[in-house]
């Protein structure tokens, strides 16, 4: 794990965190620290797509979701290894092919219902079993990332299979051995849901009603075994309150309410009234009033990558010199120095310089706008138009100015000869299921956050398989890929990612951009906040002032 850097800038005092009354069948040994239970209000930028933790990977839908759900293991937030979560401890054997859990007892989940190997393995039988012909439009992403394959595909998939020993001893059966599985499965997406309230209804069906992003059924209703239980998702704002039978410490925190806000400014400006106590993906525009005003700047380090997509599925996008010439046309630096929190850094990888697998002898393709223009005009391409995607209204770790970048990058792209035509699509009109779907547009911006320290997050789910946004689909490199993943540690996993790193470069599958710094913006209320590089930040881990 990437360590953690964080600069509090402490001033006005604002008054952010809302007092209520005790009550005395809530609580817990910490929370006597304060006066009474308190309400966090937390802004975002934009609505969850789902609270089922299987079917959104969206950052607002997991920063949700990691209060209500638990994963077998966590990562440390020092080391970033993985700690005891739902298991306790773990062994594998059969040389890396099965991993035995010993999970903690005494644990029920949000409904009363008790949490067991049983209920592992409805949750693992459930990902690995989803009806992927029957709604495409929403799958367990997280699962496919790690497991490659469904039920529906069995030969290709990594998993065989899930069985309770005994109620506390699960044991995960896998096809091949994959190095870093246990740090995968600290993955919000593999956050154990109450068997009971999965049968309770039909989980796997989107509900329409929910608008231009329909979620899951148990996307509305979510239960796990959290510090938090789902209590209403409406009007913007969805809000928890503390789980009173928790195994673990409930914090201070009694209720949180997420609260969205699409605009940089409504947030600031939300923060610095008092209507919330912090908000996420902090902008270069509100970066100078937040320190002005004394709030709290707490700095990530990079552990994200910002690119833009080249979709192959575009006959002339299938042409390397297009593709060439729209990398040497994007002036990285600047993109970097204006709309980018110091310290992010530009780059020509998609592993980040901190793992192994970052190969420092490829330099990759340069900003050269004349080069470009005699690339391009080597190439197939005869001037048509091409669809750019863009998401409107939505702030990311990776893309803290969608509109601004977009622009900047369009306009830079024309100048070398390329005919851009944009398609701006709001984040809440399901930008992400357009985007990674197959469809008419040439180039997309988007980016990926990475979820554990192993190159293998970056490389392999965009790459470690065909990708539809992309519309790629190298055996070769997937090849590659999986082999790697499967390699101990050490020096031949190392030159392994290293290798193919060299590969995506050469084939310029997408360009990447950044490697960004993002920040949250907190009122000096709180004293100490769990900031992660990967975004697995527990409110109840959360310390305020009395």
């Amino acid at each position: 794990m990437l360590p953690i850097a964080v600069a509090a800038v402490l001033a006005l005092g604002l008054a952010s965190c809302t007092a209520h009354p005790t009550n005395p069948t809530s609580g817990s040994a910490s929370a006597s620290a304060s006066a009474s239970p308190v309400v966090f209000n937390f802004g975002t930028s934009a609505d969850p797509l789902s609270l089922d933790p299987a079917l959104a990977t969206d950052s607002d839908s997991e920063r949700v979701s990691r209060q209500i759900f638990e994963g077998l293991v966590s990562l440390d937030q020092t080391t970033g290894k993985p700690s005891p979560a739902l298991a306790t401890s773990w062994t594998s054997s059969n040389n890396g092919y099965a991993y035995q859990f010993k999970l903690r007892e005494n644990v029920t989940f949000q409904d009363g219902q008790p949490f067991d190997a049983a209920a592992v393995c409805t949750n693992f039988n459930r990902w690995f079993t989803y009806p992927v012909q029957s709604n495409p439009a929403s799958l367990p992403a997280t699962f496919r990332d790690v497991f490659k394959a469904f039920s529906n595909d069995p030969g290709n998939s990594v998993f065989k299979s899930c069985t309770a020993s005994d109620a506390s001893t699960v044991e995960i059966a896998l096809s091949v051995a994959v190095t870093n599985f246990v740090e995968a499965l600290s993955q919000p997406g593999f956050g154990i849901a109450s068997p009971a309230a999965l049968a309770s209804g039909t989980a796997d069906v989107l509900d329409q009603k929910a608008g231009a992003n329909p979620v899951s059924n148990f996307g509305l209703n979510p239960v796990g075994t959290g510090p938090f239980k789902f209590a209403s998702w409406q009007n913007g704002t969805v809000t928890l309150t503390q789980n009173p039978d928790y195994w673990g410490d409930k914090g201070q925190i009694e209720t949180v309410n997420f609260v969205t806000y699409r605009q940089s400014a409504a947030r600031l400006q939300a923060l610095l009234s008092g209507r919330i106590d912090g908000f996420d993906f902090v902008t270069t525009d509100s970066y100078d009033a937040l320190v002005k005003q004394g709030l709290q700047i707490l700095p990530r380090d990079p552990f994200s990558v910002m690119y833009v997509g080249l979709n192959q599925q575009i006959p002339v996008m299938q042409d390397l010199k297009v593709r060439q010439a729209a990398a040497m046309a994007i002036n990285k630096d600047a993109i970097v120095k204006s709309y980018f929190i110091d310290g992010s850094a530009p780059t020509s990888q998609f592993i980040p310089p901190k793992l192994s697998g970052f190969n420092n002898q490829v330099p990759g393709i340069g900003y050269n706008p004349e080069n470009a223009k005699k690339t391009l005009s080597e190439s197939s391409y005869q001037g048509e138009p091409l669809e750019f995607y863009y998401p409107l209204n939505v702030t990311r770790s990776y893309l803290p100015a969608p509109e601004k970048i977009y622009a900047e990058i369009a306009a830079q792209l024309t100048a070398v000869g390329f005919n851009i035509k944009p398609v701006p699509i709001e984040w809440s009109d399901n930008y992400l299921a357009k985007v990674t779907s197959p469809g008419t547009r040439a180039f997309d911006l988007l980016g990926t956050q990475g979820a554990y320290s192993d190159p293998d997050n970056f490389v392999g789910n965009l790459f470690g398989g065909p990708n539809t946004e992309l519309g790629y689909n190298d055996p070769q490199l997937i090849s590659k890929i999986n082999r790697a993943r499967s390699l101990p540690d050490g020096a031949e996993r190392v030159a392994a990612y290293q290798a193919i790193n060299n590969d995506i470069v050469s084939t310029v599958p997408a360009i990447p951009i950044v490697f960004p710094i993002s920040a949250l913006a907190l009122s000096a209320k709180v004293t100490s906040y769990p900031v992660s590089p990967v975004l697995s930040e527990v409110f109840n881990k959360i310390k305020l002032s009395s």
